[in-house]
């Protein structure tokens, strides 16, 4: 990674205090390899963030996913402290029931909630997992779980219609992204983004503020959508493609958009640019509960006729040690006795089961029969706790380079095409970290930044204390 040793060190800021703004700028999904390095040089705005700032890849949570890794980010508590391992979790130990996670599964305090109990003023516009909106000490505009723009989306709920006058109609999220049909796609992320700084830019403007963070998901969307296009090493990349560089012009779009922000700020405003994760070409699929059935720990009743979901399926939980689900990650669900309804593993040989299918996926092989290089966590030993229903087993088939399928009737542990729509990108394990202050401007490069170390840095530069429950350190200039 290139960049300048700097002499950054965990700490506290002397000169910060009480008349500091902050300004968190979101790019979800956004990689260190593509603004640090491949298109660093395209993007003028945030090459000068970097040039002045510190930076440096973000290392995220396990499992990399929007959904809790933001959440992490600004309460500084790890999934298995928050309860929630992903979008969908387990509501109880049946076989079926899972909720999605939104914001009323979040009991930690974030840092817009201590901003807003010492009385600062916050606006929040479209950071993940804040649908259904809370009351705050200032304004919010929810994120892409709202349903609509016809549900209540802001905080205070008068907002709604100032937000669909200066946007001429707001846009919550890309519709339909995994889909063949490109040119929609692309259009509607450009145009979502457009409306989103548009709405930021009126609101930095006619609210008073401490603290404003937005985050802007149409990153994720494009990279999901437009990767094999401008990835040479991708496996279905397209050299000739019309869309050979839609990403790169989407990253100038947004550059350019956080250059219009940057020139409205005054010199009281520290700037962070960060991302929950990032991105890396997808190689395919690996069939996690076909896997399984091969493998005996998952029986079926009877053969689907075609490709079904796990839930839809003829499961013989009687004869079912283990099933899974899939995502951008792989949940691994053990059935034991006495805790699932029709359960076959005998809890004094849980660890003995666990770490048997844990060897085994670890061993998993491509469809060369190389070997996969697949990772696979027990949540019990990478989070403090274990609130809820965690995973027995969370896993990254090909360390992420390829997704996990939990439907069946595939008939086969390795696919090329995704099961829920046309998908490039899977998720990467580091994100981006900028943070920019215009007092103090010479440019750090960090390798050991932590998402936890984000929550109470803004604290710091706040003048706030930060909570000795937090995981993370507060990072600062010295």
């Amino acid at each position: 990674m290139p960049g300048q040793p700097g002499r950054l060190e965990v700490g506290t800021v002397a000169m910060m205090n009480n008349s500091r703004k902050v300004m968190v700028i979101g790019l979800d999904c956004a990689p260190p390899e593509l603004v640090f390095e491949r298109w660093r040089d395209e993007l003028p705005n945030l090459r000068r963030l970097i040039a002045e700032g510190v930076y440096g890849p973000l290392k995220t949570i396990v499992p990399p996913i929007t959904i809790p890794a933001w959440t992490c980010m600004m309460t500084s508590k790890d999934p298995g402290q928050l309860g929630f391992y992903g979008f969908r979790n387990r509501a109880d130990y049946s076989y079926q029931e899972l909720s999605t996670a939104n914001s009323t599964f979040v009991h930690e305090p974030t840092v817009w909630d201590i901003l807003s109990r010492a009385g600062r003023e916050v606006i929040l516009v479209g950071v993940p997992q804040t649908y259904p909106p809370k009351p705050t000490n200032g304004c919010m505009v929810s994120c892409f779980l709202t349903p609509s723009t016809g549900s209540e989306y802001t905080f205070p709920p008068e907002l709604k219609s100032e937000v669909e006058e200066v946007t001429d109609g707001y846009i919550l999220d890309a519709d339909g992204f995994r889909a063949d049909d490109k040119e929609p796609i692309r259009q509607q992320v450009f145009e979502m983004t457009e409306k989103r700084f548009r709405l930021i830019r009126h609101l930095m403007t006619t609210r008073a503020w401490d603290f404003l963070m937005f985050v802007e998901i149409g990153v994720d969307r494009i990279h999901h959508a437009f990767w094999k296009y401008s990835d040479p090493r991708h496996r279905k990349y397209e050299p000739d493609s019309p869309y050979a560089n839609v990403i790169l012009d989407y990253y100038r779009f947004v550059d350019a958009q956080i250059g219009e922000l940057l020139a409205m700020l005054d010199d009281r405003t520290v700037v962070f640019v960060v991302s929950d994760h990032g991105a890396k070409a997808m190689d395919g699929g690996f069939c996690l509960n076909e896997w399984l059935i091969r493998e005996g720990y998952l029986r079926l009743k009877e053969r689907p006729d075609g490709v079904m979901p796990i839930g839809k399926a003829q499961v013989d939980w009687a004869r079912t040690t283990a099933w899974g689900a899939g995502g951008y990650y792989g949940r691994l669900f053990l059935n034991v006795k006495g805790r699932e309804r029709h359960g076959t593993v005998d809890p004094n040989d849980y660890e003995k089961v666990r770490d048997e299918i844990k060897a085994g996926l670890e061993a998993a092989t491509d469809e060369k029969e190389g070997l996969l290089n697949t990772r696979v966590f027990k949540p019990q030993e990478i989070y403090r706790e274990c609130r809820n229903i965690p995973p027995d087993l969370i896993i990254y088939f090909g360390d992420l380079a390829w997704r996990s399928v939990g439907s069946v009737g595939h008939n086969a542990i390795h696919v090329f095409e995704n099961d829920t729509g046309p998908d490039d990108a899977n998720h990467a394990q580091h994100g981006i970290f900028i943070m920019w202050d215009p007092l103090r401007r010479q440019g750090v490069f960090r390798e050991d930044l932590s998402i936890m170390d984000c929550a109470p840095t803004m604290l710091t530069t706040l003048g706030l204390p930060v909570p000795p429950d937090m995981a993370g350190k507060s990072i600062a200039w010295r």
